[in-house]
Parts: structure tokens; sequence; C-alpha cells
């Protein structure tokens, strides 16, 4: 039995308008994820990736071609609709964490549920259970500041995955933090990615954390240059 596609991008570029000048950030861009993939996309500064990432994440749309997610094409739907997509199907992590920082570990977790509309009663178990799953149901309710850079990140991977998304998208998820929580980091994704099969894509420019995944899709002027799976990479 055929795996399922998460993400389907088909002949998608995006070209921004700065002034007179026209940048195309993807130039007829193709590929697919499939369910339980953990996809790593490289590229310099300028590359593409972000703009990638963005679409994938529905903050944007494409200029041209379509971008399917779980056979649904999402490329011409509405803000709302799109919105509506972000909540139920992807979860995001961030390079800077994102966590507010008055509320404790499990209410920044439980957040996204109350947005999508989870009953009270029903909040506080799947929130301590995605914390249990990050290593840090004891630092339930710890404030942010009371959290170092690896745990706020491990908050904010227990809040991407409470709502059972279709995909996780991390963003740097490293960026901010030391070469040793940046293991750890990539570890935990691995093992989520691993256990749960949850289907994950982070962006990055490390070589070190990309090779913790098993594909990687290198991006240089708007198109992919390599795209390397596991017994290559």
């Amino acid at each position: 039995m055929a795996a399922r596609q998460v993400v389907k991008i088909e002949n998608v570029s995006k070209i921004y308008s700065l002034g007179d000048v026209q940048v195309e950030a993807l130039k007829n861009v193709s590929f697919s994820v499939e369910e339980g993939e953990f996809l790593s996309v490289m590229g310099a500064s300028g590359s593409g990736k972000s703009t990638l990432m963005n679409i994938i994440g529905c903050l944007d749309t494409p200029t041209s071609g379509d971008y399917f997610i779980e056979g649904r094409n999402v490329s011409g739907l509405s803000g709302d609709e799109l919105a509506d997509i972000r909540k139920h199907k992807i979860g995001f992590v961030f390079q800077g964490f994102n966590l507010l920082p008055r509320m404790s570990a499990l209410e920044n977790v439980k957040l996204p549920m109350l947005y999508n509309g989870v009953k009270p009663h029903d909040r506080e178990g799947k929130a301590m259970e995605a914390l249990e799953m990050v290593g840090l149901a004891d630092r339930a309710h710890h404030q942010p500041q009371q959290l170092s850079g690896g745990q706020q990140q491990r908050v904010a991977i227990a809040r991407a995955l409470v709502n059972d998304a279709s995909m996780i998208l991390a963003d740097e998820p490293t960026g901010n933090l030391d070469s040793r929580t940046s293991l750890d980091i990539m570890e935990l994704f691995a093992e989520l990615n691993r256990k749960l099969g949850r289907t994950v894509i982070q962006v990055t420019h490390e070589p070190e954390m990309a090779s913790f995944s098993r594909r990687i899709l290198t991006f240089r002027d708007g198109a992919i240059l390599k795209d390397e799976r596991e017994s290559q990479v």
C-alpha cells in the first residue's frame, strides 16, 4: 500500500514585486512529501527556502502552480480557509520559541486547543501528554523565563503536537540554541518522527542538523539543486 502524500508542490513559482523590480523567489518547483517523512530544506540566504516554508505553512500563496495538503489543493483558498488549515493540519516550531511569557508551559501548550474548540476538560490531559512526550512534564507549571532555551523549545514542540497536525514545520529550530542543546532538540525531532510517525519538515542552514533527517532538499536561486534521500546523505 502506497504511503499517503501529505504535501505535493507542483510547478510552484513565487514572484515578489519590489517597486519596479520583480524578484522570482521560487522557480517552477515540484516535489512531494509522504506521510512520516523527515525532510530538511537547506540553502543559502535568498535561495528560496523561507518562501517555500511560508507556502507550505499556508502563510503565503504561490504566484503560479499548485500546492496540495493531503490531496486538497490549497493554492487558491481564502485567508480564512488557509487559517483553518494552519490550525488543524500544521504544527509550527520557530527559532524564537514564540511562547507567551506570562503563561506556564502547560498554558502555552493548551493555547492551540483553545482556538481549535477542544473542550476545556480535554485540554489539560492532552497538553500534559504532549509535555510528557518531550520530557518536560515536571516543568509544566514553570513560565518561559524559568526554563532554559532547550526547555522552551521543547515546550514549543509540545505545542506543535497537541492538535495532531499532519506535519510539523520547524523554521531554524536550533538557531537560538548552543550546539549540545541543538543536538538534543534534533534527537527529539527524530524520535517523534520515528515513534509517532509525525511528518517533520525543517529549514536549516546547518548540515549537522540536517543530517538527522532522512531526506535533504537543497535550494539555490529559487530552484531545487539536490534532492538526497537517506542512503545518499
